[in-house]
């Protein structure tokens, strides 16, 4: 560990020369002019100028979309900085005095300013063009951009020259660009501040601490300064004094992205959200009182439409009105949705669920609180004052009521199945149990209010479970190892409905092959037609055959499982019952997809002595659907409209609500602020919160919340908030209309890469793109000289020749050969595309590599990631014949994780234990697949993340073969994630992963058995260090 030294004189950086409340918040990006005098920074999506003493800011852009990342050229003459006016984030050029604003990059990926040549000649910048995201430069006459450094793994970012050595500084991991807010991230895939020379080849590496130290920042002295947690977890400013780390700044809430002046006498950065200036030569941290002309926009109303938005509903016992939730508001109508009436609630707050009471006058439901949902009711009729009936600091949701409305039940938190009575509108609990605090299925009354049947955890999947309310015990009706999840009561009470695969667990990877059953409560025999016929002689009153008759549900325990009968189809997947019954027949509703694979919404009929039918209901895509029934009729919620369902004839008809309300985003950004927190306060995996104290965050940061002007504000303090946990898997999403860009960017590729330095001739046409053909029509060194008959300017950027507002089905292509002109016609695809080319590319590279050393006797598979597509493609390479070798080297270097863990840990694990044979023929082993009988080596690194962990973790306990690589990136929190009110999104890591031993992998990662690092230069040389030791292991143990 280098020596660090905190220079005492210089950390007076709390003595603010201004007081917070006179400069505006989320100014963001700050630079300096090269004399330091002038800050240049980005508000409001406009880059604007002040004096570094403050004063007035004169706006200096107005395009559409967000103008970012200003850079200042060391001469003092331009500006670079990167802009969405066309849709996507490019890099564009202005003089600083004024004049013309020219684009430079013309492509789709988002092409990010970092800084400039000290010639002021070259701009650097940051674009996910060719991988998951890389380091470019780009001269002023907007030529080609050239890439600065080979190899799809080098992910260089942060990219400033040193004046003096002409050293390249850099970053190169997601902890110091995607996730340079997550604080205090300690592994192997940390950022440091290293540099490489491209023309000596010198390769520095300036900082050793295992926690982060990014973002460098160089003087025209060759002074670096950077951001450092090293102190106390929180983001300072330091420097290097000779060869030793320093420290300058000392404050207790993180600095972001420093930048120094080019005659090195200013460093200026953002801070809680507003711009400091640190002078180099005193040590002294100062405030400018910056004045911005501001456009608040937030507290306006913005029109809303309920049609195709309706989240929730219900409809009166009397069946004349309706209530409905539509982006958080409660309304009411008649039944038909005419006469619509908007509910007061709390503007500030979102309502979630809404339910009739008895009365048909007053309305249960939910809304937030501060992030927490509670219960309330108001008058439908009067619309006075809510009246608030629960006060938890939980989410209580999912409320059913029984048949008559006297009773309701709900779940409330992590572990609570509560009862509450509509007379008294008191609640109870009835059970606690594993319920988790997500994706809870609802729980409901028998038809006879008896027993209450719910849903909990066991062993990582969901059981069947009824609650006796006279005993106040429970009955497990399930008891397996996999998952039996939405129960449903038959009307007559005979049966329980749900859903469940019998033979595979729901965890990790979600179920793919779950039917619908129903389970007999009772042994009974089915009706008999003789039984019928005499009925047909028995006289009854008008009042007896009206009569409906009284239920009352038996339970006779034992072997419950093997009462179970299957409903509707026998493949595919059903979810979500819903079960209706009338005039004799039982209507089963359900969605499925075992119609070509669309979820869509089924029927199945049951009727005595007759053959189940089954139905489609709607050839609309649906991923849920919610029925309410009132006075015999059925209504259907789906889409976000509401519809009449004839469950005979399978029609509906739309109930239209053309209806507009009003609200505005400050309310809303608000509430989903404390909603997204009570979230994670309700299912972070870890109750310790990491060792934060979570309501302090909560508090601190919505201090922030009057000053947001922006969704953009928004997200900063969300996933600043979120990062503050040291968590992976983390991050709130939200975009609005408000933000949408007219024009629009695709850019079209077509699998020829070009040479860097000859931008316009061919270097490799990529596999599987759409020009690899037979016979290959373009060839390496071929010039590309017209594309659709235009003649190329080669001093143009060639990506304006591939870039059109949306991709052409096809394009013609003419290049010269040794005089000869050739015309290609191909059909060009995304970048996305190309970027799975070029990943392609190095898999084929490192399985050719091993056939060479190991002259074809090691199998080699990698897997990019570890979803179903890609474990289809491990298990195929697996039963290839290319697998039938004397071992196999299995790589999840740079794996982004998954959910397949244990279906590769099973294939892994087989081994031979029998062989058998035709007469005459040859033995074979069972099983077929048996990879274990041979050496079996794991490759693993830093970028291994996620379910790549659980699989190397797996590995290592199951004593399958030999990890070699580096400790994995402590990335492996299972995730999930809820929606809001607009329909953002916030991720929840919910499940933590943890070795038998009890480690816990998101602190810990995996270790390798033998460790070989392999880093940036040796990525650029084409070194392969941990392929080579895999292949030296492998071939001492093969016989």
């Amino acid at each position: 560990m280098k020596h660090i030294t905190l220079l005492f004189a210089l950390i007076l950086s709390c003595s603010f020369a201004f007081s917070q409340e006179n400069s505006p918040y989320f100014l963001s990006d700050p630079t300096l002019t090269p004399d330091g005098e002038t800050i240049i920074f980005s508000y409001e999506g406009d880059l604007w100028k002040v004096p570094t003493a403050g004063g007035q800011s004169t706006r200096l852009t107005a395009m559409e979309g967000m103008e970012s990342k200003p850079s200042v050229s060391p001469d003092g003459k331009w500006i670079a900085f990167s802009a969405e006016q066309f849709g996507n984030t490019d890099v564009f050029l202005m003089p600083i005095n004024g004049g013309e604003i020219r684009q430079l990059t013309f492509h789709e990926a988002a092409d990010e300013v970092e800084s400039w040549s000290w010639e002021s000649d070259k701009i650097y910048f940051t674009s996910d063009r060719y991988n998951r995201f890389s380091a470019y430069e780009i001269d002023l006459a907007g030529s080609t951009p050239n890439r600065l450094f080979p190899h799809y793994f080098n992910t260089i970012h942060n990219t400033v020259v040193h004046p003096k050595t002409g050293e390249i500084y850099f970053n190169e991991t997601w902890e110091s660009k995607n996730f340079a807010h997550r604080k205090r991230y300690k592994g192997e895939y940390n950022p440091d501040i290293k540099s490489y020379n491209p023309t000596t080849k010198a390769y520095s590496q300036y900082t050793d601490y295992e926690g982060k130290d990014f973002g460098a920042t160089i003087d025209a002295n060759g002074s670096v300064f950077f951001m450092s947690d090293e102190a106390n977890g929180e983001y300072n400013l330091y420097t290097f004094k000779g060869k030793t780390k320093t420290q300058l700044t000392d404050f207790p809430t993180s600095i972001m992205w420093p930048k120094v002046s080019a005659n090195g006498k200013k460093v200026v950065f953002r801070k809680d959200y507003q711009v400091f200036v640190y002078d180099v030569a005193s040590g002294q941290t100062t405030k400018p009182e910056i004045s911005v002309f501001q456009n608040q926009t937030l507290d306006k109303q913005i029109s809303r439409k309920v049609d195709g938005n309706m989240s929730y509903f219900d409809v009166s016992p009397d069946g004349e009105k309706m209530a409905f939730v539509s982006r958080g508001v409660l309304f009411i109508s008649d039944v038909k949705g005419k006469f619509v009436k908007q509910i007061p609630t709390d503007p500030k707050e979102a309502v979630e669920e809404v339910k009739w009471l008895a009365d048909n006058k007053t309305l249960l439901y939910s809304r937030t609180v501060k992030g927490y949902h509670n219960w309330f009711t108001i008058s439908a009729q009067n619309s006075g004052k809510e009246k608030q009936l629960t006060d938890d600091k939980d989410k209580n949701r999912e409320l059913t009521l029984n048949k008559d409305r006297s009773l309701g039940v709900y779940v409330s938190g992590r572990n609570e199945i509560r009862e509450i009575d509509l007379k008294t509108l008191e609640s109870k609990t009835l059970v606690e149990d594993e319920l988790w605090g997500l994706y809870t299925p609802k729980a409901f009354f028998s038809p006879d209010d008896q027993y209450i049947v719910f849903s909990p955890i066991r062993n990582f999947e969901r059981e069947i479970m009824i609650y006796d309310r006279s005993s106040k015990k429970t009955l497990n009706l399930t008891e397996t190892l996999v998952t039996e999840t939405s129960p449903v009561w038959s009307a007559d009470g005979k049966y329980i409905y749900f859903i469940t695969d019998r033979i595979h667990a729901s965890y990790p990877f979600g179920t793919t092959d779950a039917h619908l059953y129903r389970m007999k409560l009772d042994k009974f025999a089915e009706l008999f037609k003789s039984d019928k016929v005499e009925e047909l002689f028995v006289e009854k009153s008008k009042d007896e055959k009206e009569k409906k008759p009284e239920v009352k549900v038996k339970v006779t325990a034992g072997d419950f499982m093997d009462r179970l009968e299957q409903i509707g189809p026998s493949f595919g997947q059903q979810s979500s019952p819903y079960i209706f019954q009338k005039d004799g027949k039982t209507h089963v509703f359900y969605i499925s997809n075992h119609d070509e694979g669309t979820p869509k919404l089924w029927k199945t009929t049951l009727e005595d002595f007759e053959k189940s039918k089954t139905e489609n209901v709607s050839d609309q895509r649906m991923g849920g659907y919610d029925i309410v029934e009132a006075k015999d009729k059925l209504y259907l919620l789906a889409g976000g409209k509401v519809s009449t369902l004839d469950p005979n004839s399978n029609k509906t008809e739309e109930i239209k609500v053309s209806e507009s309300f009003a609200k505005n985003l400050r309310n809303e950004f608000e509430q989903m602020y404390y909603e997204a927190w009570a979230g994670m306060e309700q299912n972070f995996y870890d109750g310790d919160f990491h060792g934060q104290n979570w309501p302090e965050l909560r508090d601190r940061y919505a201090k922030f919340l009057p000053y947001v002007r922006s969704r953009e504000n928004l997200r900063e303090i969300l996933n600043d908030m979120l990062g503050e946990l040291n968590t992976s898997h983390f991050g709130f999403s939200s975009n609005g209309t408000e933000e949408e860009i007219y024009l629009g960017s695709k850019t079209m590729v077509t699998g020829v890469v070009f040479k860097e330095d000859a931008p316009f001739v061919v270097d490799k046409v990529l596999k599987d793109s759409p020009v690899d053909l037979e016979p290959q029509p373009i060839l390496p060194g071929d010039e590309l000289i017209a594309v659709n008959g235009v003649p190329v300017d080669k001093s143009k950027n060639r990506e304006t020749y591939f870039i059109a507002p949306t991709i052409a089905e096809e394009l013609e292509l003419t290049f010269t050969r040794k005089g000869q002109t050739i015309k290609v016609k191909l059909h060009p695809t995304s970048y996305g595309e190309m970027k799975t080319w070029l990943y392609d590319e190095w898999m084929d590279e490192n399985e050719a590599y091993v056939n060479e050393q190991t002259e074809n006797r090691i199998s080699y598979v990698h897997m990019k990631n570890m979803s179903g597509g890609e474990l289809e493609h491990f298990l195929q390479y697996m039963v290839s014949n290319k697998a039938n070798r004397d071992g196999l080297i299995l790589d999840l270097r740079y794996n982004t994780g998954g959910n397949v863990h244990d279906e590769v840990l099973k294939f892994l694990s087989q081994k031979s234990y029998l062989q058998w044979k035709y007469r005459d023929g040859a033995l074979t082993n069972q099983p077929n697949f048996s990879p274990s009988d041979k050496p079996i080596v794991l490759l693993i690194n830093e970028q291994s993340l996620s379910d790549a962990e659980m699989t190397a973790a797996g590995f290592k306990e199951l004593g399958l073969g030999t990890i070699i690589g580096t400790e994995t990136y402590r990335w492996i929190i299972f995730t999930s994630g809820q929606g809001l009110v607009d329909g953002s999104f916030y991720r929840l890591p919910a499940w933590g992963c943890y070795t038998l031993d009890g480690k816990n992998l998101e602190k810990d990662g995996v270790e390798p058995d033998i460790r070989v690092e392999e880093g940036f230069v040796d990525r650029l040389e084409g070194n392969q260090k941990q392929l080579d030791k895999a292949i030296e292991v492998i071939m001492g143990k093969v016989k």
